[in-house]
């Protein structure tokens, strides 16, 4: 097993979280664990990989959350999250996680 630190990048992702039902955000951490212990080793069902660099923790159920996250420095940073509603990421959600990659100094 790997022990990956698991980061937030802001505040809103915490209070997204927050403010999911009892039962959602109870499986928002049991997922958010399973990264922490597997790292890049977790695979589908749990998380897909959106982009080259860019991949999405799936939580499923009544309500479906999406945790986009990327690795650095041995490290799982949680950029960006939403309630998924359609089938299909939305482009303006995928937008965003790309914004705030980039204002990112990650070297």
């Amino acid at each position: 097993m790997i022990y990956m630190e698991i980061i937030m990048l802001d505040g809103k992702i915490e209070n997204f979280i927050n403010s999911l039902d009892k039962i959602t955000f109870g499986k928002v951490f049991n997922i958010i664990d399973l990264l922490e212990d597997f790292g890049y080793q977790l695979r589908m069902p749990y998380c897909k990989k959106i982009s080259k660099n860019i991949f999405e923790l799936r939580i499923r159920g009544k309500i479906e959350v999406r945790l986009f996250y990327i690795f650095n420095k041995g490290n799982a940073i949680i950029v960006h999250g939403f309630v998924k509603k359609t089938e299909k990421i939305p482009k303006h959600e995928l937008k965003t996680t790309l914004n705030k990659i980039k204002k990112l100094d990650l070297t």
